[in-house]
């Protein structure tokens, strides 16, 4: 069958969001029976969509996808850079003050709490360097050179992915949704490119099989039915991602409003060691997308990528922020289920050709 995997985020449940705005702590040790429970019933409603892979919807990473891994370091400051979405609300990450860096907590912590409630291939979905390497301020640090500061983020990566693999990891995705915001703050492409050598540096650091099992995505952001970048061209991002050392790319394409050309820059520049997750469900839409939509978008793909090259995924998490309430947990695995079975229904039509 075509190989279809879920982002990572699904909607935290109520009681959770109200319990962490309540508390102005999401590490605080009175809200773990709340996570154990999320993670409980997220992994008994994932299973139940028929997904062949799964994730732990997030429901542990604290504030955010983005930095889960530094949240409460003593050595930021909350005013670091800031990412504006349409809607016009603003989220900030924490600004380094002094080095070195470190993590302050690594992913497979959330993995391994997963991996206790379902037999099924558990993925899990890690920062990319590039994203955390905007903690550094533009002016420097005294007695912490970037340089530094660089290998020291390589290293912390590394290890993350390594952890998570040798805990059992389906397979790691790096979530890389700044990629397209880099173009919408410099549109030379001087900064996307530095974000890709930055990133070459650390995925060059693993074992080719260890690569096998890492993954890529890109969205133009998804939060509170907005996003950061999505008027940024698609055609400006696609040929330099596919430089990244990965063997599969799960891409935002279901809101895209030109799917047609987007996919064709894909199948140009898909090397054949790649893989092609497209995006066929759309998280910020309040529709919910039938299985025969999902379908057809499948056979639209399909028509520009080769079978063996073809997998399915949403456009992104249903909830990167753990304050989003703009999609519900129902809403969110009824559109999981229409991609799965929706893929399926392509995948006949398409072997039956």
């Amino acid at each position: 069958m075509i190989p279809t995997e879920p982002v990572g985020s699904v909607p935290r449940p109520t009681e959770l969001i109200d319990a962490i705005e309540r508390i102005g702590d999401g590490t605080h040790p009175s809200l773990e029976p709340l996570y154990d429970a999320a993670i409980r019933d997220t992994v008994r409603q994932f299973e139940a969509t028929g997904s062949p892979v799964i994730t732990d919807g997030e429901q542990r990473k604290y504030h955010n996808f983005w930095t889960y891994s530094v949240e409460g370091l003593e050595n930021t400051a909350p005013d670091g850079f800031r990412i504006p979405f349409a809607a016009g609300h603003v989220r900030r990450m924490p600004r380094l003050t002094s080095g070195p860096f470190r993590y302050r907590r690594y992913a497979d912590k959330f993995l391994e709490q997963a991996m206790r409630y379902s037999t099924l291939p558990v993925k899990q979905a890690v920062i990319s360097p590039s994203a955390l390497s905007l903690m550094y301020p533009a002016e420097g640090l005294p007695d912490y050179p970037r340089e530094e500061f660089i290998e020291d983020l390589i290293n912390e990566h590394v290890t993350e992915v390594r952890r998570c693999l040798r805990m059992g990891a389906h397979s790691v995705q790096i979530d890389f949704t700044e990629a397209r915001l880099a173009l919408k703050i410099d549109p030379t492409g001087a900064l996307l490119a530095s974000f890709i050598d930055l990133n070459n540096l650390a995925l060059g650091r693993l074992s080719p099989e260890e690569r096998l099992r890492v993954g890529v995505h890109t969205c133009p952001g998804g939060d509170r039915d907005s996003t950061h970048s999505a008027d940024v061209p698609y055609a400006a991002l696609l040929p330099s991602l596919f430089q990244l050392k990965a063997c599969s790319f799960f891409l935002s394409l279901a809101n895209e409003r030109d799917r047609e050309g987007a996919l064709a820059i894909v199948a140009a520049n898909l090397k054949p060691s790649q893989r092609a997750y497209v995006g066929v469900i759309s998280p910020i839409d309040p529709r919910l997308e039938s299985p025969e939509v999902v379908r057809d978008r499948v056979l639209e793909a399909a028509r520009h990528i080769p079978l063996h090259q073809l997998g399915t995924t949403d456009d992104c998490g249903f909830a990167p922020f753990c304050d989003d309430k703009s999609t519900s947990r129902e809403l969110a695995f009824a559109k999981i289920r229409s991609r799965v079975v929706g893929t399926a229904l392509a995948d006949q039509v398409l072997r039956t050709a």
